[in-house]
């Protein structure tokens, strides 16, 4: 296997590849980037075949802000169509022992017109490469995943990846349904970015009822409402109105101020959210002076994205998170994604774990 293959939002397919070709020049792989616009996927393609492998193994998944999922892989073409299984089987001949297969497809409009093929062949397929002792007959979640990417019906790059590096979600996308009395749709980004960057276990210890919350910029309410719907008390900030449920709720108090002028009384919130339509940089400054200030432990945060440049711009925002925070000394963990629901913006999660008292007291 010689291809990273990496899923990606139609149109993002030059920043998936720039972000790819990043990290494998830091590992010393040398190899070449195969992209195509609103394809929704990209390769890159290792001169040496067992490098495919090392990359998937070794740069963190969670590190790379643009890929939905990805695998090591290779491509079938002109299969036969009466026996797409038989070619399958002949490539995954060499394959560990797999403990979940995904038939998968890109996420665009020819993607779709495949699902359905894609579900036809999943049981005959599966069933066959249990036979063949490649995949087990139960999900395993510990053994690495077999992933089957159809681009046509016979052509499909086949590989696998590592289930402690990779997506857990089928297509690299969470399923997640607007609520009925959701104040607007963006409140499903702030609910993907809950289930892509928290654990359920991890949810369960820091994401609590009873806990505090800043929602910055919050009209009409759609990412507070995420932050009610799991128990806490918000403070909404901005200028305009907030959905009259919610105000109801007993749970949210207004306040119509500017988000990047409002400061918390007490150092005492548990979660800041923010989507804020503002140059990325002025946002990033904005969570840098919560964080030093001591003022919250964890926040979710969009930067809104250039129409140039999207790789540079967020990859120079989160330089310039580390760069601050080393400087002071604070102690944190960072994700970043190019969320399902996210559009021209980037989804930053941040844990603060340490904050040197003499920096606010």
């Amino acid at each position: 296997m010689s291809s990273v293959v990496i899923y990606c939002r139609s149109g993002f397919e030059s920043d998936a590849a720039a972000e790819i070709n990043h990290h494998a020049m830091q590992q010393g792989v040398a190899g070449y980037v195969k992209a195509k616009p609103n394809t929704g996927f990209v390769t890159f393609e290792c001169y040496a075949k067992e490098e495919a492998e090392r990359l998937v193994k070794q740069i963190d998944f969670k590190s790379l802000v643009f890929a939905r999922q990805w695998f090591a892989g290779t491509l079938l073409t002109n299969m036969p169509l009466e026996d797409r299984v038989g070619e399958i089987k002949q490539c995954v001949a060499d394959f560990p022992l797999c403990g979940d297969l995904r038939v998968e497809t890109p996420d665009t409009n020819e993607g779709k017109e495949l699902s359905k093929f894609c579900k036809k062949i999943s049981t005959p397929l599966a069933k066959s490469l249990e036979k063949q002792n490649k995949l087990t007959r139960n999900v395993k979640p510990q053994k690495p995943v077999l992933h089957i990417l159809f681009l046509a019906n016979d052509t499909a790059y086949v590989g696998y990846s590592f289930s402690d590096n990779n997506s857990p979600f089928f297509m690299g996308i969470p399923r997640l349904k607007m609520p009925a009395d959701g104040p607007s749709r963006s409140t499903l980004k702030l609910d993907e970015a809950f289930n892509v960057f928290l654990t359920k276990e991890q949810a369960e210890d820091r994401v609590r009822p009873g806990m505090r919350g800043v929602d910055l910029g919050a009209c009409p309410g759609g990412w507070t409402y995420q932050l009610v719907r799991r128990g806490m008390f918000v403070a909404a900030i901005d200028n305009g109105p907030m959905n009259d449920k919610l105000m109801e709720s007993g749970q949210v108090k207004h306040f119509r101020e500017d988000g990047f002028k409002y400061r918390p009384e007490k150092r005492n919130i548990d979660w800041l959210v923010c989507d804020m339509v503002e140059k990325p940089s002025k946002v990033t400054q904005l969570m840098i002076d919560w964080i030093v200030n001591g003022f919250v432990k964890e926040l979710i945060f969009n930067l809104k994205l250039p129409m140039k440049k999207r790789f540079d711009s967020v990859y120079e925002c989160l330089q310039l998170i580390d760069d601050e925070l080393t400087h002071y000394n604070v102690g944190y963990q960072l994700q970043a994604k190019h969320l399902y629901h996210d559009r021209e913006e980037v989804t930053v999660h941040i844990q603060v774990l340490k904050v040197p008292q003499n920096l606010y007291s």
